[in-house]
């Protein structure tokens, strides 16, 4: 497994632009081990290993995973909620270690902070980082961390 969430050394590949079929959204690529790691059964056995995927990020589109060649996946077939497409507050934030909306504004009531961003960072410093695996956008989370802190921050639950 690759660390998803060090640093790279080399530049990255711009692919053209792929929509979503559905809402028209633009993809973002997602290696085909992720799919692999969370599709349900069924919809893991309709995956063309050698076509690109991409995910639609959009919130209100039901569409997860896409291809060019019109392979589509929706919420419902992955073994786990979507960040992106969920506002519940227990769908993860972080999927490698727990993270979840509910569990960063419980510590941020109790203690006026989160520690969310810096356990994260030193679990990916140890290695132990599952990214490409466990996260459905099959890249690091602490982007999706970082803006769930500055969600929290304009609803004045978090200080500055």
């Amino acid at each position: 497994m690759t660390d998803c969430c060090g640093i790279k050394n080399e530049p990255v590949k711009e692919d053209k632009n792929v929509n979503c079929p559905m809402c028209g959204n633009i993809g973002r690529k997602v290696e085909t081990i992720t799919l692999k790691s969370l599709l349900l059964p069924d919809a893991l056995a309709r995956l063309e290993p050698r076509s690109q995927y991409s995910m639609c990020t959009n919130r209100t589109c039901d569409i997860v995973y896409f291809s060019e060649g019109g392979e589509l996946f929706k919420t419902s077939e992955l073994k786990v909620p979507v960040f992106q497409k969920s506002a519940d507050e227990n769908c993860p934030v972080c999927y490698c270690f727990g993270w979840t909306r509910k569990k960063i504004r419980k510590e941020v009531q109790e203690t006026g902070k989160s520690t969310a961003i810096s356990t994260i960072a030193e679990h990916i410093k140890a290695g132990r980082c599952g990214c490409e695996v466990n996260n459905p956008q099959g890249s690091c989370c602490l982007g999706n961390v970082k803006s769930v802190l500055q969600e929290f921050r304009r609803d004045r639950v978090c200080p500055r």
